[in-house]
């Protein structure tokens, strides 16, 4: 591990950590074709994507906590900053996709690229090792370089991509589907 994420902990997200996630979910939302939201949300709209995420289950929220330099404090330690999230949430909700979950992660735009993907992916892998599951799924929409490499560093492949599936920014973007055995 990086010396920098000496001091990153990892843990599941808490209703505490909810105006934090929020915002950090809204830089994409804003400045990015990273997520296919195109309208901020506010904490009250978000908290149903919070609660679908319980602490235990297949359906998971890790949080990347670090010494906060000023911004964003929150939490349980309000000198912990939400450095970034992982989730497992539903594939599909027809009752036979019950065993396949998608994952994603975020990570605040000013802590990209010191590893704590990797810190978050491992975290939630660990906690999903017990649950009843077969298969994860992601999407990534393209180009994300990043997002690639961080997903084939844990085992997902490339399965397919779908074409102009979303339009933001302007233009219609492509979404790349990995998948992993569980």
């Amino acid at each position: 591990m990086p010396s920098e994420l000496a001091e990153v902990q990892v843990r599941p997200g808490c209703e505490g950590d909810l105006p934090a996630l929020t915002e950090l979910y809204n830089h994409y939302v804003r400045e990015t074709p990273i997520t296919f939201d195109t309208a901020p949300f506010t904490p009250e709209e978000r908290r149903p994507w919070l609660l679908s995420h319980p602490i235990d289950g297949p359906h998971r929220l890790m949080v990347a906590t670090g010494p906060d330099p000023g911004q964003l404090a929150t939490g349980p330690d309000p000198r912990q900053r939400i450095l970034g999230y992982a989730t497992s949430s539903p594939f599909r909700p027809k009752p036979a996709y019950g065993t396949s979950v998608e994952t994603t992660v975020y990570v605040a735009a000013d802590a990209g690229g010191r590893g704590l993907g990797t810190l978050l992916y491992k975290a939630l892998f660990e906690a999903l090792a017990g649950e009843n599951l077969h298969r994860a799924y992601a999407g990534i929409t393209q180009p994300n370089e990043a997002s690639t490499r961080l997903h084939a560093r844990f085992g997902f492949r490339y399965v397919g991509t779908y074409r102009e599936v979303g339009y933001k920014f302007g233009r219609y973007r492509d979404v790349a589907w990995y998948e992993k055995e569980l």
